[in-house]
C-alpha cells in the first residue's frame, strides 16, 4: 500500500494517488470498524496527543496545548506537537497502516503513546470529504512547513509552504464536511464530543475558549472527609451513568497502571445481564461498553476507570483479551472483594443494606470462594421454615439443617416440616443448594442432608394399628383410585389440622413417573427401551391426616364410589397446595372429581347421601 512520492515544490503540485479503495476502505470504517463516526473526534485528538507526547519526550518543556475550532461546515485542530516533514508525510501519512509513532527512534517509547495502529486521519473520512493537514518538524527546526490535501477519491497533494505559512512546530488539521455530515462537525457536537472522550487527558485541551479536561480524575481529587469524598463521587456517578450508587468502591492497581471506581448499583440486576464499564486509556475514553473487565459475579457495579497496560481492539473502542486483561480483572475482583469484607467487619448496616439489594452476586462468588462464604455466613439470606434467616442462625437453632433442591418441593413440605419442628431450608432459588451442601467446610460439625419423602414422612405421628385397620375399606378403596397416577396412599397424624392431605414426592418418583407417562405413549420399540429403564425408586404419596375432622367423615363413607371421588378431590387439593405443575392426567382428574362432588351434592334427595 505505499504510495507514490514527488519532490518539494511550492508551485503545481503533482497529485499522487493511495494505492487502496479509499471509498471502500471508508465503508469499512465507518459500517464494520467502528459503531459511530463520532470516533473521528478521538483520533483526531488522539494524533494530537500522541504528537504531544513524542515532542516533549525530545523536549520536556514543549508546550503542550490542542485547540479545536468548528463552525458546522469545517473543523480545525490545531496541536503543539512534534509535527512533520515532507518526508514523513509521504512516509507516513500517506500509507495505510504505518504510524508516525514508528519513526525515528520512537518505538521505544510506544508505551508512551495512544495510538497503535495507524489508521489515524484516514479515519475522518467518515464525516468529511476533504482533510487538509498543515504541519512544521520541532525535530527538523530547518524543515519547511509541509501541506498534505486529501480527498474520498483517494487522491491527494503534497507540498512545501512559506515559513510563515506555519512559524512554530505542530500540526494544524482542517476538515471540510461531507454531504449530511455536518451535524458532526457543529460546535455543540464537537464540545461534546471532546470533553466525553478527552476529559483525562493529561494536556490542555479546549474547544474554542472551554477547556475539555477535567483534572485530577474524580476518584483522585482530595476532600475534606470520606463522608464529602462519597457525596461528591455520588455525583459523579449520577451525572455519568444516571444513578445514584449504594456505595463507591476504589479500584487502584498501581502494578497494572489501573486508578478507578466501582459504583454499586442502587436496584437488582440479572446476574445474566452483561455490565458494561467506562475505560480509558492513558486518559482517552477508550469504550463505555467494556464488558470482560471484572469478573462475572461482579455485576451488581458499574465501573470507570484509567490504564495505561489495557490492550485495545483494532477499532480502540473494546479490550484485547489476554493474560494482561486477566491479571487486571482478577485484581478488580480482588478490590471488590475486600470491600465485602471491610462492610462485614466494620459497617453491618451498609453490608445489610447492599445484600437486601445484590444478595445473588454475593451468593454466586461465596460458592467458590470459602474464605468469602465464611465471612458472609452470618449475612446472607435464606428462605427457611423459621422465617427469612442467614445459614449460621439457622444452623444455630437446628442440629441437621434439610434442604429442598426445588421452590416447588420446599412449597410442598414447608408448612407440614416446620408444625413437625423440622428445619427446612429453600434450596430452588439460584445458588441456595451449593451454599447449604458447603456450609461443612466453613462450619465444622454441621450436618446438611437434602430433605426427601421418606424423611418427612418419617417424622410424621403413625396411627394406632387398631383404627388404621378399621378404615382398611377405605385405604384399599383411595390406593385402588390413586394406583393409575403412580400415587399411593398413606395415613398418617400430624399438624396442622388444616391440612387434610399432603402431597410427597421426590424426583426420583417424577423421573420414574414421566418415565411411564412417556412409555405408555411409545411405539413398541421405545416402549420396550423405556420400560428397561424402569427405576426402583418410590412412588409419589398422598398422605391423609387422621387427625383432620374431614379425613374422619370421609373415611366413615360406605359407597366406594364416592370414597374414590372424595380421594380424587383431596388429591387435586394436595398437587394445587404443593403449587406443582398438573399433568394432562391431573387436571382430568381435578375436573372429574369437581363434577362427581357437584352430582352428589345436587342428588342427596334421592338416596345418595
Amino acid at each position: 500500500m505505499d504510495s507514490q512520492t514527488s519532490q518539494p515544490s511550492q508551485a503545481s503540485p503533482s497529485p499522487h494517488t493511495f494505492q487502496v479503495d479509499l471509498r471502500g476502505l471508508v465503508d469499512l470504517l465507518s459500517h464494520h470498524l467502528y459503531s459511530s463516526p463520532k470516533v473521528y473526534l478521538r483520533e483526531l485528538l488522539q494524533n494530537a496527543v500522541d504528537a504531544i507526547t513524542a515532542r516533549r519526550a525530545e523536549q520536556p518543556g514543549a508546550p503542550a496545548r490542542v485547540r479545536l475550532h468548528a463552525d458546522g461546515r469545517t473543523l480545525r485542530v490545531d496541536d503543539t506537537g512534534v509535527g512533520l516533514t515532507e518526508s514523513d508525510v509521504h512516509g507516513l501519512l500517506a500509507t495505510i497502516g504505518r504510524s508516525s509513532k514508528r519513526a525515528d527512534g520512537l518505538q521505544e517509547a510506544r508505551s508512551d503513546f495512544l495510538g497503535q495502529f495507524g489508521i489515524g486521519l484516514l479515519a475522518c473520512f467518515v464525516v468529511a470529504e476533504r482533510i487538509r493537514v498543515v504541519s512544521r518538524s520541532a525535530r527538523t527546526p530547518d524543515a519547511p512547513p509541509v501541506e498534505w490535501t486529501a480527498r474520498d477519491d483517494g487522491s491527494y497533494t503534497v507540498r512545501t509552504l512559506p515559513e510563515a505559512a506555519r512559524p512554530e512546530p505542530g500540526t494544524t488539521v482542517h476538515l471540510v464536511a461531507r454531504a449530511g455530515a455536518g451535524e458532526w462537525l457543529t460546535p455543540e457536537r464537537v464540545r461534546t464530543l471532546a470533553r466525553d472522550f478527552g476529559s483525562l487527558l493529561p494536556y490542555d485541551v479546549r474547544v474554542g475558549d472551554e477547556a475539555v479536561t477535567d483534572l485530577p480524575a474524580p476518584w483522585d481529587r482530595p476532600h475534606p472527609s470520606p463522608a464529602t469524598r462519597r457525596v461528591a463521587l455520588a455525583r459523579h456517578c449520577q451525572g455519568l451513568f444516571g444513578f445514584t450508587p449504594l456505595d463507591s468502591i476504589d479500584l487502584d492497581v498501581p502494578l497494572a497502571g489501573v486508578r478507578g471506581v466501582a459504583y454499586v448499583l442502587p436496584t437488582a440486576v440479572s446476574p445474566a445481564q452483561r455490565a458494561t464499564h467506562r475505560v480509558h486509556l492513558k486518559g482517552m475514553l477508550l469504550t463505555e461498553r467494556a464488558e470482560q473487565l471484572l469478573p462475572d459475579w461482579a455485576f451488581f457495579v458499574r465501573c470507570v476507570l484509567d490504564t495505561d497496560s489495557l490492550r485495545p481492539t483494532a477499532s480502540r473502542e473494546s479490550l484485547y483479551e489476554d493474560e494482561t486483561l486477566a491479571a487486571v480483572r482478577e485484581a478488580l475482583g480482588e478490590r471488590i472483594r475486600s470491600w465485602l469484607t471491610g462492610l462485614a467487619a466494620n459497617d453491618p448496616e451498609r453490608l445489610a443494606a447492599f445484600l437486601s439489594v445484590h444478595h445473588l452476586g454475593v451468593k454466586s462468588l461465596a460458592r467458590h470462594d470459602t474464605e468469602m462464604l465464611r465471612t458472609m455466613l452470618p449475612w446472607l439470606p435464606f428462605e427457611t421454615t423459621d422465617g427469612r434467616l442467614s445459614l449460621e442462625e439457622f444452623a444455630q437453632r437446628h442440629p441437621v439443617v434439610h434442604f429442598t433442591r426445588a421452590v416447588e418441593e420446599y412449597q410442598q413440605v414447608a408448612p407440614i416440616a416446620s408444625a413437625q419442628g423440622i428445619g427446612v431450608v429453600n434450596g430452588g432459588y439460584t445458588y441456595d443448594s451449593d451454599l447449604v451442601e458447603a456450609l461443612p467446610s466453613v462450619r465444622p460439625g454441621t450436618v446438611v442432608a437434602e430433605l426427601d419423602a421418606d424423611t418427612v414422612t418419617a417424622h410424621l405421628d403413625a396411627v394406632d394399628p387398631a383404627e388404621e385397620l378399621a378404615l382398611s375399606g377405605f385405604l384399599a378403596a383411595a390406593r385402588a383410585r390413586l394406583d393409575p397416577l403412580g400415587c399411593d396412599v398413606v395415613l398418617r397424624a400430624f399438624h396442622p389440622l388444616s391440612v387434610p392431605a399432603l402431597h410427597l414426592d421426590d424426583r426420583a418418583a417424577r423421573h420414574e413417573q414421566a418415565r411411564a407417562e412417556a412409555e405408555e405413549q411409545a411405539d413398541d420399540l421405545w416402549a420396550g427401551i423405556l420400560g428397561s429403564l424402569r427405576g426402583s425408586a418410590p412412588r409419589a404419596r398422598l398422605v391423609l391426616n387422621h387427625l383432620s375432622p374431614l379425613i374422619r367423615r370421609i373415611g366413615a363413607l360406605k359407597d366406594a364410589e364416592l370414597i374414590g371421588t372424595a380421594t380424587e378431590s383431596l388429591y387435586g387439593q394436595a398437587l394445587l397446595m404443593a403449587q406443582r405443575p398438573l399433568r394432562p392426567a391431573d387436571s382430568a382428574l381435578l375436573n372429574r372429581a369437581f363434577i362427581g362432588l357437584l352430582e352428589w351434592a345436587t342428588h342427596g334427595e334421592d338416596g345418595h347421601r
